[in-house]
């Protein structure tokens, strides 16, 4: 796991901003690879998915390996990592970016939830998906998928080095979803990136409200006319922000 542990307040932070935002964080450091791809909520929740990763990564399955007596065995590895995850933890699923075949159900993530997970991400997609949606734990996927995860995959390592939709994961990376979507963010960067975030985030709320008030965009977004960066003093003053 990492050496630089999720504190509240940075959670706290990252539950207030939008991946968009966290993605042109990264983006300003070189990172332009981090958000999970041909991912979306199950379900709107309304509020950010926050918590360090915990891996399964699944491979393409050989048939006689992968026969429904699998489910029997108590080391499986799906079965394994559903009742490992720490509570907290956002369990992240390498599907190869596949919905042929589901990644996990519902009873499943039903689980994952009472064990206390903060969330749970695959590149692929659930069966029971209506009944994924209507739990408070939020999911993440590319689409419904009724067959069981036997007919193409086979789960084979837990809490390891995996891609999730294009994106590397790794093991205590800080996962943050929104309505929109996912991103992966090192675990040793997330602090400053939070603290970050929320200062684009104030300019932004700032900069949305001008243009509803009828502001052009050159010169505001992004700022460079000073006239703007003193608007937002007192905007933040007014706003507490």
């Amino acid at each position: 796991m990492t050496d630089h542990p999720l504190t509240p307040d940075t959670k706290a932070k990252l539950e207030q901003v939008s991946v968009a935002t966290l993605a042109t964080a990264l983006y300003k450091r070189g990172l332009r690879h981090q958000a999970i791809q041909d991912v979306r909520p199950v379900a709107a929740k309304g509020r950010n998915m926050v918590g360090p990763a915990f891996t399964l990564r699944y491979m393409p399955a050989r048939e006689d390996r992968n026969q429904l007596v699998e489910f029997r065995n108590p080391e499986h590895p799906q079965r394994v990592a559903i009742e490992t995850c720490p509570p907290g933890h956002v369990l992240v699923m390498d599907s190869r970016k596949s919905a042929t075949a589901a990644s996990a159900g519902d009873i499943l993530i039903t689980r994952l939830m009472m064990r206390g997970g903060a969330g749970v991400v695959t590149d692929g997609g659930f069966r029971d998906a209506m009944n994924i949606g209507e739990l408070e734990m939020p999911a993440y996927h590319s689409r419904p998928s009724s067959p069981t995860n036997l007919t193409t995959n086979e789960a084979i390592d837990i809490n390891v080095p995996i891609g999730c939709g294009d994106a590397p994961v790794f093991p205590g990376d800080i996962v943050v979803g929104d309505d929109d979507s996912v991103i992966i963010l090192p675990a040793h960067l997330a602090a400053e990136i939070a603290d970050e975030a929320i200062e684009m985030t104030a300019y932004e709320d700032f900069a949305l409200e001008q243009v509803k008030n009828g502001a052009a965009i050159i010169g505001l977004y992004p700022a460079t006319q000073e006239e703007n960066l003193e608007k937002f003093a007192a905007w933040r003053k007014t706003n507490g922000r």
